[in-house]
């Protein structure tokens, strides 16, 4: 059979790859997207998708139990934790089937099956039926990545799960661990914390959520505490013994190790690229630690050939790889659009209370040899998160005292994932601290915040 011909080939129909496709169709280009698996990938079947619906339930469940504060009357409070997991699917499902109508829609030949790179230009699609070949002057490798597995701690889907297990959960754990504090392992701590299970996270890193500014992990660490979570920070889980119905961890601290039970493990402690096998290697693409080196473009040294999301250089987000793939396929039709900052890209973590960040937290401002000028700004300040019953949570701003350019934004507390955006749009902007001071804030509403946050930096907060 002879091979089939295209000006794109995406291999991967994640929130990166599948992106591209559609905007090289729109660019008049003839694509193909290859996937194994489920069209949207891991963050609409796995991850980012479902995991909100079912921190959405925990939400839900959490204010029924608040229900007297609001002058509500709830009782005979209880969950079904099967289908808890089943809106969740639900949702997923939905979403994934969208992705298939955009694929027809925008005229995207759409192969399900397995993907290597036996030459340039050329990609071996494993299907079904046999081996198929195609070619395309220009290749988009958006493999995504996996849950990292550490010797010792594998995940065997009954006592220790990894993110995928905990969407489907078999039981609902009464005694849980988890590894790593990260977005997942903080977002599944959350979940079932709130839902009873008796959750203690173990981090290695000095602090949780180790990526974010000190300040708001510390407290949001104060707040998960109050909801009777167990941090273990500077920890180190070294094995753990497998029983029936139990497991026990050895857990080193401080140059002791102590031992504990659990009836579940989360493991949570990193990604790893799905690159191995594909054949990047033999022609030429250098690897780190299983990541493909690439320049800002994603352009990896090889013509024609590009790597984008979790399968190239962090930070490994739903969005950040999306906007690549936007990137990419204007590269690839001879625009010229602007490289992906890393540094404009921000992060969200749905625990409760949630998290969100953009830019330099106050220590890397400061280590990158900024003089900066910080606001702060407690949530327990603002009439609409003391109407929402949300009195708890903190908004910190970061600027060149020197220029007033915004350097970093960090938040914790009540829908901060959605409020991060306005700084998202500063920075990429270039605001400076004048622009977002003059900038008339509506009342009541939690941006509010955002604003007195900035004003605090300059010494002019009106309601604090």
């Amino acid at each position: 059979m002879a091979a089939r011909s295209f000006d794109v080939i995406v291999i991967g129909a994640g929130p990166g790859g599948y992106v591209a496709a559609i905007r090289a169709a729109q660019l008049g280009k003839s694509v193909a997207i290859v996937e194994r698996e489920h069209l949207g990938g891991i963050c609409l079947n796995w991850g980012c998708i479902p995991t909100k619906a079912m921190l959405r339930s925990a939400e839900v469940f959490h204010l029924m139990h608040r229900a007297k504060e609001f002058g509500l009357k709830a009782d005979n409070i209880g969950y079904d934790l099967e289908a808890v997991v089943k809106r969740s699917r639900k949702v997923a499902g939905q979403l994934s089937g969208g992705i298939g109508h955009l694929m027809k829609k925008n005229k995207i030949t759409v192969i399900m099956g397995a993907a290597t790179l036996p030459g340039k230009g050329k990609v071996a699609v494993k299907t079904d039926k046999g081996t198929e070949e195609l070619t395309a002057p220009n290749i988009v490798v958006a493999v995504g990545a996996r849950a990292r597995e550490l010797p010792g701690l594998e995940a065997d889907g009954d006592l220790v799960w990894t993110y995928k297990h905990a969407l489907e959960p078999k039981r609902m754990p009464k005694k849980l661990l988890v590894i790593g504090s990260g977005a997942i392992g903080i977002e599944f701590a959350s979940f079932f914390n709130t839902l009873g299970a008796d959750v203690t996270v173990v981090e290695v890193m000095e602090r949780i959520l180790p990526v974010e500014d000190a300040e708001i992990s510390a407290f949001a660490q104060k707040q998960f505490e109050k909801q009777g979570m167990k941090i273990m920070a500077k920890a180190m889980v070294k094995k753990l013994d497998r029983a029936k119905g139990k497991v026990t961890a050895h857990i080193e601290r401080g140059g002791k190790t102590e031992t504990q039970e659990f009836d579940t493990v989360i493991s949570a402690v990193g990604i790893v690229a799905n690159t191995e096998g594909l054949g990047l290697e033999e022609l030429g693409v250098k690897l780190d630690r299983s990541f493909a080196v690439t320049d800002k473009y994603c352009r990896t040294g090889i013509e024609g050939l590009y790597v984008i999301g979790d399968a190239t250089n962090g930070p490994w987000l739903a969005h950040k790889a999306s906007h690549e793939g936007v990137m990419v396929a204007e590269l690839i039709a001879g625009g010229h659009p602007h490289a992906v900052d890393p540094s404009a890209i921000a992060g969200c973590t749905y625990c409760h209370p949630q998290v969100a960040s953009v830019g330099l937290t106050e220590a890397k401002a400061k280590e990158a040899g900024y003089s900066v000028k910080v606001g702060r700004f407690p949530f327990i300040g603002n009439g609409k998160a003391i109407a929402l019953g949300e009195p708890e949570g903190m908004i910190k701003t970061i600027f060149d005292a020197k220029t007033g350019e915004l350097l970093g934004a960090h938040m914790v507390g009540a829908e901060v994932t959605e409020l991060i955006q306005g700084y998202v749009v500063g920075r990429s902007l270039e605001t400076t601290e004048e622009d977002l001071m003059n900038t008339v804030f509506p009342h009541p509403t939690l941006s509010e915040m955002m604003h007195e946050s900035v004003l605090d930096a300059y010494g002019r907060a009106i309601h604090f």
